[in-house]
């Protein structure tokens, strides 16, 4: 199983996971900003960011999802994209900073005001995104579906317990 690398703030509101990169924090955030790279771990986006609102449609999941408005609450390039996205499940608080020292970058996604139920799924979702973030940047073939289904979603338990404060 792969190591669960998230864990909830101290407000418990907020669950944060990290990743280390061995890049420029400039890339990561062409990797978040630009449709064509989104596209190569996430989804795409259409629209004009200008507007503070573009439509994003996620593309690795295991059904077709419509597009969705994805509201630009903060953009500090190339160090903080704020963001909510809302669909059918209700409106999601994202944050994203970008923190380059020589060269390598830790990038911490933060999802804000989660409700803590959903922790389980969340948690392991997250963590496939960014193992597929993680697979683009370094060129590679991102984590499937099915690595979903046998490696990540098993890490929900985890996320239980870490929830429950065990």
């Amino acid at each position: 199983m792969t190591k669960l690398t998230g864990r909830l703030d101290d407000d418990r509101r907020t669950l944060v996971l990290t990743r280390q990169f061995d890049v420029p924090a400039e890339q990561l955030w062409t990797d978040f900003t630009d449709p064509d790279r989104l596209e190569r771990w996430f989804g795409a986006w259409t629209g004009d960011p200008a507007s503070g609102q573009v439509m994003l449609t996620m593309n690795a999941e295991a059904e077709s999802v419509p597009a969705v408005p994805c509201r630009i609450l903060h953009c500090d390039r190339p160090r903080r994209l704020s963001v909510t996205v809302t669909d059918s499940f209700g409106t999601w608080q994202l944050a994203i900073g970008f923190d380059e020292d020589e060269g390598s970058t830790r990038l911490t996604l933060r999802h804000e005001e989660v409700d803590l139920q959903t922790v389980p799924e969340v948690g392991p979702g997250w963590e496939w995104y960014l193992d597929r973030l993680t697979a683009a940047v370094a060129g590679e073939a991102p984590p499937t579906l099915e690595d979903f289904v046998d490696t990540y979603a098993p890490m929900g338990q985890d996320y239980a317990v870490m929830i429950s404060g065990s």
